[in-house]
């Protein structure tokens, strides 16, 4: 895939690799983070940064081809989330990437496209993680919806990782094995699907959420069949090794 002269955006994260594969295929990446980096620095959850941010993009380029929103809301549950805090992980994962949406919307290229990352926890849930699962069920929604309102002018699509590890680590055992792909995730892994999606092979695709879960949410779980087990006291599944106990 060739991404020659193209405009995106994107940070941290598995953000960090989505941007060096798009600048590896050409691409310029304007960059916005929280932490420091070598385009912008702010926070998206404040209004006068997205337009700050999109001045200077807009600026410097007059448009962008793909956007990729991948902020990390923070994860609290409802034990120990505040008001405030519950809202701040809206304003990061869903009022950002729909602010950025509408104001790139005049400036995004003929064949723009839009890439959210979502998460298999808009569907799933462990405990005490409802300001994320929240935020991330918002951003799939919110795909669909923008896909039909820029229909025409902006391919939008969502990307649901499962677990991947940013640092590359690979894992035996359990961990490993509780996939049906047998591994954990990389951040190449979601990367790779996002260029895809940004491409002309993706053209006649929009408002789809894609899960890159190594076939967990697919999976059956019982209780006593295939090494698993339940532990009431965890609140939930747990995978043994067999020949362990659990």
């Amino acid at each position: 895939m060739e991404f020659q002269n193209k405009i995106a955006g994107g940070a941290r994260g598995i953000g960090k690799t989505i941007a060096d594969e798009f600048k590896k295929n050409g691409a310029t990446v304007c960059m916005i983070d929280i932490l420091p980096n070598d385009y912008f620095q702010g926070d998206i959850a404040d209004e006068s940064v997205l337009i700050s941010f999109v001045d200077k993009v807009t600026t410097e380029h007059g448009r962008v081809d793909y956007l990729i929103n991948n902020a990390l809301p923070p994860s609290k549950g409802i034990v120990d989330c505040s008001f405030d805090e519950f809202n701040y992980a809206l304003r990061v994962g869903i009022t950002a990437p729909f602010y950025l949406t509408k104001l790139l919307a005049p400036h995004f290229a003929p064949g723009a496209a839009v890439v959210n990352i979502s998460s298999t926890r808009s569907s799933m849930s462990q405990p005490q993680t409802e300001s994320y699962t929240a935020a991330k069920g918002g951003i799939s929604a919110l795909t669909h919806a923008l896909a039909v309102s820029l229909a025409g002018k902006v391919r939008v699509n969502s990307v649901s990782p499962g677990w991947i590890d940013t640092a590359f680590h690979e894992y035996q055992g359990a961990d490993a094995l509780q996939h049906p792909i047998h591994r954990v995730g990389n951040p190449l892994d979601i990367a790779n699907m996002v260029l895809f999606l940004c491409s002309d092979k993706a053209g006649f695709i929009t408002g789809e959420d894609i899960c890159i879960d190594g076939g967990m949410t697919r999976q059956m779980i019982y209780s006593g069949d295939h090494g698993w087990t339940f532990d009431g006291n965890a609140g939930g599944p747990k995978h043994v090794e067999h020949g362990a106990k659990a």
